[in-house]
């Protein structure tokens, strides 16, 4: 049992107690405590009430390590604190704790992410042991829309469709260049790609096209390492958004584009406006988070009515 500590609030243990499948709905409760904050973890809780937690390849702890679970660290191909409704010295406790249990295990994960507050406690306790940080994002306003945009729907925007994979893929892979800096698909790039497909087959990913094979990448070196030879490619995808993460009702919304070359046409507004329309047909809350240097972002989702309702942080690794 761990070091007890008594300060501000309930009595709390520093240790904590590995998250087992029996403790997902418990996680989940958790998560429920703010589901627009948590909907990363939570959708990934979700699936392994049916398969367990070996199936979707993650792990966890739950803190204390006794007595009624207070918060939640996920460990999967990304770090997720929740702390539930903690504060204080007791959020604090619940960081320590989480921070050496993640010291202890060195670092597999490729980001922390999650409120700024806990991602950068937990980030303070592991900055030492586990870096070096390819970049620390401090500042991303989490925004959400339960209603109507303020903006007409584009008329042109879509879902689309598992066949349209070689000009999704082109477009996917500039995105997550621009964003994070390097290629998604590296040297196994087939998970990445079941990503894309199965995002599309999922109908979570919305574009517009227009026609012809121009990429902002080069679409032919792209396709020739992950898909068969002679693919027609008869469109390009102008703008693409995708549903990230879904638990609930909540719909996060990840992976926003507007090919640079159309940018400034305001081709982003009405798109995202049907991106919500669509989206609130589903879920009860459209949320997404932006970096706030991302200024042209940050006033096209306000003008489609984006209102925020917190702040997240991530540290890329």
């Amino acid at each position: 049992m761990g070091r007890w500590l008594r300060g501000q609030g309930v009595a709390r243990s520093t240790s904590v107690r590995a998250l087992t499948d029996d403790d997902v709905p418990v996680a989940l409760a958790l998560c429920a405590v703010d589901p627009v904050a948590s909907v990363l973890a939570a959708s990934r809780l979700r699936p392994a009430l049916q398969t367990g937690l070996a199936a979707v390849g993650a792990h966890g702890w739950l803190f204390p390590g006794v007595g009624e679970p207070r918060a939640l660290c996920w460990v999967g191909a990304n770090v997720v604190p929740v702390l539930g409704d903690l504060t204080g010295p007791d959020a604090e406790a619940a960081l320590d704790a989480f921070g050496a249990e993640l010291r202890r295990g060195g670092r597999k994960a490729s980001s922390i992410v999650g409120p700024a507050e806990h991602v950068l406690g937990l980030w303070d306790r592991l900055g030492a042991s586990w870096g070096p940080v390819r970049d620390v994002r401090p500042e991303q306003p989490s925004l959400v829309l339960d209603r109507a945009p303020d903006v007409a729907p584009d008329g042109e925007g879509r879902l689309a469709v598992p066949d349209e994979l070689p000009a999704l893929l082109p477009a996917s892979v500039a995105m997550f260049l621009e964003e994070v800096g390097y290629s998604p698909l590296g040297a196994a790039p087939g998970a990445y790609v079941e990503r894309v497909r199965s995002l599309a087959a999922q109908g979570r990913t919305f574009v517009r096209t227009a026609a012809g094979a121009r990429a902002e990448v080069d679409a032919a070196e792209v396709l020739g390492r992950v898909l068969p030879q002679g693919l027609p490619v008869r469109e390009h995808v102008v703008f693409k958004a995708e549903l990230g993460a879904l638990a609930g009702p909540v719909a996060q919304v990840q992976g926003v584009w507007v090919t640079p070359a159309r940018r400034g046409e305001g081709i982003a507004a009405p798109a995202m406006a049907a991106v919500v329309t669509a989206t609130l047909e589903r879920f009860g809350v459209v949320s997404l988070y932006v970096n706030s240097y991302n200024e042209r972002a940050l006033a096209t989702y306000r003008r489609v009515g984006f209102e925020q309702v917190g702040t997240f942080a991530t540290v890329l690794f």
